[in-house]
């Protein structure tokens, strides 16, 4: 018999067999999943965002920027025009390290606006910011190594580490950045720490932006130790008050540092499209880590940035977007101060796109954000953003970007009365 025919047949009477039993109620093949997956839960945001898919849901728990600070009309005129002027190269296969202007453009805006650039670094392209953190581990840190991060933090790097097998230790947070003297314990602590991963401007979740002297201290930390420094600042050009305070970049003279910045919250989300500046050997061994992922990345959108951040009014851009999420932020701050009970604490941003909320001491936010979603208004309990996944916390995570401005006042007063029934309840058990 031919043996073409011969194996068709025997596929086929695979696939029947395959049929029968599932049609007779035989259950399905049992996977063996790697090992590397074993810690990774999947997202409880990703979660609540599924029940934010009711219209009728206020929805504080996302990280989206608000569809108002798209650029719609510039984005339209550049596709059309790059698509009709060059189709072929917008289809095509480009480069992994990204498309020449759009590095250029990045370079050229990071040294005006962030004094980022020593002759030792260079900019890549990425696919979103998270990216950034994937590939820094994927070319520094081996399985076992421990990777420092703020305590909360964010949890899509979270769980890029922990794919990674990395031993992850977090260290707490006070108002003005990441503790100092308990990050110095954790360096001693662990003296295989790879890498630290820090979001020190309008950090996500909490909002804290680090002061200047822990950034310098937590730099010298960095030198001290050998560690690489994986600066996350997807919202740093998001800032309507207080004064600018220099990136941990600015002041890499050695080379620790890696730069990660993002165009979801200042063009859109969509695009995936991010980038690091780092030096020059890094961005070498991370291509070749990105080769091995998605080869390059949105070659059409890279083009609308480039072109956007050229031949558009980027200033004038980013000045609009920060006027409008200041006039949601203050306002949503102005409810929390009226409608909240006394003894919520909550953080004031400077910039970004979120505000913590914090119930006293002790308590688990858990319950109150699931009865905050019963009534129609959902944010995000604080637990899902810490490194000991089992913890509890009391803190949870409201987004201000995406929500009407009659929203945020309806879904703050539901969550006052909120704040003042779940806090007569604990204070009358204790009585």
């Amino acid at each position: 018999m031919d043996t073409r025919v011969s194996l068709s047949l025997q596929q086929c009477m695979i696939v029947l067999k395959y049929k029968e039993n599932s049609c007779s109620g035989v259950s399905k093949m049992e996977y063996k999943y790697s090992d590397r997956m074993s810690g990774v839960k999947g997202s409880l945001i990703r979660e609540i965002l599924k029940m934010s898919a009711d219209p009728s849901l206020i929805a504080f728990s996302g990280g989206n920027p608000s569809s108002d600070a798209f650029p719609k009309e510039a984005i339209t005129e550049i596709i059309h025009k790059v698509l009709t002027e060059n189709p072929v190269s917008m289809l095509q296969y480009s480069y992994t390290e990204g498309y020449p202007p759009l590095r250029a453009a990045v370079s050229k805006r990071l040294k005006e606006a962030m004094a980022i650039g020593r002759e030792f670094d260079d900019v890549m392209i990425i696919s979103g910011g998270q990216q950034a953190a994937d590939l820094a581990t994927k070319v520094l840190v081996n399985e076992g190594d421990t990777v420092i991060c703020e305590d909360p933090s964010f949890v899509g790097c979270l769980n890029t580490f922990r794919s990674y097998k990395a031993n992850l230790v977090g260290v707490p947070m006070d108002m003005d950045g990441i503790n100092i003297e308990k990050l110095e314990k954790a360096l001693l602590d662990n003296p295989n720490t790879k890498l630290m991963y820090l979001i020190p401007s309008f950090q996500n979740p909490s909002g804290i932006t680090m002061s200047l002297a822990k950034r310098k201290a937590v730099y010298q930390l960095a030198k001290r130790f050998g560690v690489v420094i994986l600066e996350d600042n997807p919202y740093g050009e998001l800032r309507f008050t207080g004064e600018h305070i220099p990136t941990i970049k600015s002041m890499d003279d050695e080379g620790l540092v890696i730069y990660s910045g993002s165009f979801s919250k200042v063009m859109a989300p969509a695009f995936r499209l991010g980038y690091v500046c780092c030096h020059s050997d890094l961005v070498s061994r991370m291509a070749v880590g990105k080769q091995c992922v998605d080869v390059h990345s949105n070659t059409l959108f890279q083009h609308v940035c480039a072109e956007f951040m050229t031949n558009y009014d980027y200033n004038a851009h980013i000045a609009r977007i920060s006027g409008l999420y200041k006039e949601k932020c203050q306002l949503m701050l102005a409810e929390m101060g009226k409608k909240f009970h006394p003894s919520v604490a909550y953080t004031r941003p400077e910039g970004g796109l979120f505000i913590m909320g914090f119930l006293p001491e002790g308590m688990d936010s858990y319950p109150f954000v699931m009865e905050g979603i019963k009534q129609k208004v959902a944010c995000v309990p604080g637990v899902a953003f810490l490194v000991d996944q089992t913890a509890i916390s009391n803190g949870f995570r409201m987004n201000f970007s995406n929500c009407t401005k009659e929203n945020i006042v309806k879904g703050i007063d539901i969550l006052g009365k909120l704040t003042y029934s779940t806090l007569e309840k604990k204070y009358s058990q204790l009585t």
